[in-house]
């Protein structure tokens, strides 16, 4: 909060017209953007600063981010090639790559939601020694996993080449797509960040969520494939179905999500991040105290 001098007391002792006070008790807006604009280097600090650390001692370093989606992907295959009678219609390059997107996409949104999850635990000591805005950490939670997904579509995008499959014009709208994950995935750690600060429960109730969610979402499987027809719209109701249905549609070409499918996951998510901002709003304000 900007404040006159006169209410701080003292004037004389201070050499400009105007004090930056911090008071817990004073509301201040919501996510100010000049503000976020000025700590813009920190995002970008804190960033380098996870990826160091994630890579730093591991003796394969980014071959870990490729070995996980694979080894995923073959497995599924195989079981799928198992348990479904063979009819020509899905050949296997195309079920190899639609199970390397899902768990391409699913992968950066399941990173996202994790390390926004612990960010404000893990930097507890930094933030009660020094002040920045508190969303600063969720931010940088979330463009840290970008690294990994992008290793991880230079893969996709070698399998399609070795098999001269190409993407069409529809891939020009991948980058709406991922900016769209980014998105959700910093709406729900918005919640459960603020959430994690007060309830340790949730560092480990996220993980088995997500375990969860991999099955009730298109990861490995189409929504068409698997959804009749007069459940998609309720289907829908879980953003990530849509994402990953237009995930599929820039790389592979396969149909895209409907306009009341993209509009009912648009408008939970939506409701997802307005409610996740206004949370994390009233808990920051308190957060030196509670951590």
């Amino acid at each position: 909060m900007k404040l006159p001098v006169e209410a701080i007391g003292s004037p004389e002792l201070l050499s400009t017209d105007d004090v930056f006070v911090i008071d817990a008790t004073i509301a201040a807006q919501w996510f100010d953007v000049a503000e976020l604009w000025r700590f813009r280097e920190l995002i970008w600090i804190l960033t380098l600063r996870d990826i160091q650390v994630r890579y730093r001692q591991a003796l394969v370093g980014l071959a870990w981010v490729v070995l996980q989606p694979l080894a995923q992907m073959l497995v599924f295959n195989v079981f799928f090639k198992l348990i479904r009678p063979v009819d020509g219609t899905v050949s296997y390059e195309s079920s190899i790559v639609s199970i390397l997107c899902g768990l391409a996409l699913w992968q950066l949104f399941a990173s996202i939601l994790l390390g926004s999850t612990n960010c404000l635990v893990d930097n507890r000591q930094l933030i009660t020694k020094v002040y920045f805005p508190r969303v600063v950490l969720p931010l940088s939670a979330t463009f840290r996993p970008l690294i990994d997904f992008f290793v991880v579509l230079g893969v996709l995008l070698a399998f399609l080449g070795f098999w001269q499959t190409w993407p069409g014009i529809a891939i020009l709208g991948l980058p709406l797509v991922v900016l769209g994950t980014m998105v959700l995935g910093l709406s729900f750690g918005l919640w459960l960040s603020a959430l994690n600060a007060h309830y340790r429960d949730f560092g480990h109730i996220v993980p088995f969520v997500l375990q969860i969610g991999f099955f009730v979402s298109p990861v490995i499987v189409e929504t068409s494939n698997v959804i009749p027809q007069k459940w998609q719209l309720l289907y829908a109701i879980n953003p990530m179905s849509c994402l990953l249905g237009a995930f599929r549609g820039c790389v592979l070409g396969t149909p895209w999500p409907t306009l009341s499918q993209a509009m009912i996951s648009s408008a939970v998510a939506v409701v997802v991040l307005t409610s996740g901002a206004w949370y994390f709003h009233r808990v920051e304000r308190f957060l030196a105290d509670r951590l």
